[in-house]
Formats: structure tokens, C-alpha cells, sequence
């Protein structure tokens, strides 16, 4: 049996988007009405998912099912309100506050390079 590497590629997005959430699995069970083994089967690609499952957990994450289906590009655009939003936020910040972000963020980049738990 051959694997689509596309539904492969799904199922690491859903997982990965619901991570960036800062959700577990439990709570997001919860929100869609399953049980906590549902969204570990989805994640792992063992369970289907339907379009109204997709259609909630985009909701839930605040993604797209382009995305999610691997059909819009993984980097953002610079005409992307969130980043509008994003660099208005930013530029409110104190200096200090700035850089103690930024280290947050490369430490985080620096754990999902080499595998470690997020912080």
C-alpha cells in the first residue's frame, strides 16, 4: 500500500497547526465532541478526516484548508493582515520587551530544528 504524501503532509499541518494553537489534543477533542484518541488518529493519519472536521479544526486553528491540503504556500505573505496586525503589535513594545521576544523566538526555532519540545 503506497502512502499520498500529500494526506501525510495534511495530517502533520493539522498537528502542527493545533501546537502553534497552544492546544492539547484533549482540549481540542473536547471542541470538536470526540474522544482525546480521535485527534491523535487524525494526527497520525490512522482516522479520516471529514469536511466538517476540517472545516472545524481550520476554525479551531485559525488556518485555511488550503493550507491544511498542502494547496497555498507555507510561508507568509507580506500582504497577510495577521503580519500587518503582527508588526503593529510589535512596534508598541518597549526595546527590552522586543529583544526578550525575539529571544523567545529563536529559542523556539532553535527547539523545533533539533526536535525538543517547544517552549
Amino acid at each position: 500500500m503506497t502512502v499520498d504524501p500529500q494526506v501525510n503532509s495534511m495530517h502533520a499541518r493539522l498537528k502542527e497547526a493545533r501546537k502553534m494553537a497552544g492546544l492539547s489534543q484533549g482540549q481540542v477533542a473536547k471542541l470538536l465532541g470526540l474522544h482525546r484518541p480521535s485527534v491523535s488518529e487524525i494526527e497520525a493519519g490512522n482516522r479520516r478526516v471529514s469536511a466538517d472536521e476540517l472545516s472545524q479544526l481550520c476554525d479551531i486553528y485559525d488556518i485555511s484548508p488550503d493550507w491544511v491540503l498542502g494547496k497555498s504556500p507555507e510561508t507568509i505573505s507580506p500582504d497577510d493582515p495577521k503580519l500587518e496586525l503582527a508588526a503593529r503589535e510589535l512596534a508598541k513594545l518597549k526595546p527590552d520587551d522586543l529583544s526578550r521576544l525575539l529571544k523567545v523566538i529563536a529559542a523556539m526555532r532553535s527547539s523545533n530544528d533539533t526536535g525538543g519540545e517547544k517552549i
